[in-house]
């Protein structure tokens, strides 16, 4: 029981989770900030931002399995049903039965968003598997980048915000650029590793198309990329006052744990690159709970 619970928990890929959650972090704190914050909404974003996840997550496994981009004995994490631990249709069906659970979480979040929640949800549904699955992947096409820079990023964030708060907010929108950036960061870092075998497969992800190196100077442009779109807020603090003087170290903290995990980026190679997967996320999961932190005080 517990050797199934591990694999299904590999499934999961729980080093990417802080992608989705960073974004509604910072809406929360956004908001909370702001005195509109409704901790019922935030709770409900929380949720459908990781199943979410989870399913992409899943499909992702699935779909790279069935185009034969995953081989066993992978440089990278394990993956239970190309290792033969997980049936293939039992990952399909865990797939849709999750996309399912999303969708009833989303749909509880009409009642706060109103029903232009509903083509948004759908696009997020489609997004996440169109990710790895149908006629013309995205992660295949050199397109899995711009897919998480916009609904790991701008989209979780700005509609968090709204659903949370009531109203849409120009803070919000560049906040999601920042989680944008961020979030992309790890997807550079698992397709940095897996470069090599993606070229085997016939897999055209970004850095495929670029190189590797290219790609490492697009990681270390995006952490900066990311603080800087938020400068109108550290203005905002300065001449407001209005937010603990240590706010102005969260950047900085960032931006030095960005610039080691990047010296080890450029270092690293084959199996050695694994744990800089949950080492970017780790960096943009600190970042999001000291603004949360610093939003709320």
């Amino acid at each position: 029981m517990r050797k199934k619970l591990k694999i299904w928990i590999e499934a999961m890929r729980l080093r990417t989770l802080p992608v989705s959650l960073s974004g509604v972090l910072m809406a929360i704190g956004i908001a909370v900030w702001q005195n509109h914050f409704k901790w019922m909404p935030a709770v409900l974003c929380l949720v459908f931002a990781l199943l979410a996840q989870v399913v992409s997550n899943f499909a992702n496994e699935y779909y790279d399995f069935k185009h034969g981009a995953d081989k066993k004995g992978r440089v990278g994490p394990r993956r239970g049903v190309t290792e033969g631990d997980i049936k293939p249709v039992t990952l399909r069906n865990a797939t849709y039965a999750t996309l399912a659970l999303a969708c009833a979480v989303g749909c509880a979040l009409i009642p706060y968003g109103g029903w232009q929640l509903v083509p948004v949800g759908v696009l997020i549904a489609v997004f996440a598997l169109a990710y790895s699955a149908g006629p013309y992947p995205l992660s295949y096409h050199g397109l899995g980048e711009l897919t998480v820079f916009v609904f790991y990023g701008i989209v979780p964030v700005f509609f968090s915000y709204y659903v949370i708060a009531g109203r849409i907010d120009a803070l919000a929108v560049l906040g999601g650029i920042t989680i944008g950036f961020m979030g992309v960061n790890v997807l550079l870092v698992n397709n940095y590793r897996d470069m090599d075998d993606d070229i085997d497969a016939g897999k055209r992800t970004a850095v495929v198309i670029f190189g590797r190196k290219l790609a490492a100077v697009a990681y270390l442009f995006n952490g900066f990329m990311a603080i800087a779109m938020l400068s109108p807020l550290w203005l905002i603090i300065y001449l407001n006052k209005n937010m603990p003087v240590w706010t102005y170290a969260v950047p900085a903290l960032y931006l030095m744990l960005h610039v080691v995990t990047w010296i080890k980026l450029m270092r690293r190679q084959g199996a050695a690159l694994n744990p800089l997967l949950g080492a970017t996320a780790r960096n943009m999961l600190i970042f999001t709970i000291l603004m949360l932190v610093a939003f709320v005080m």
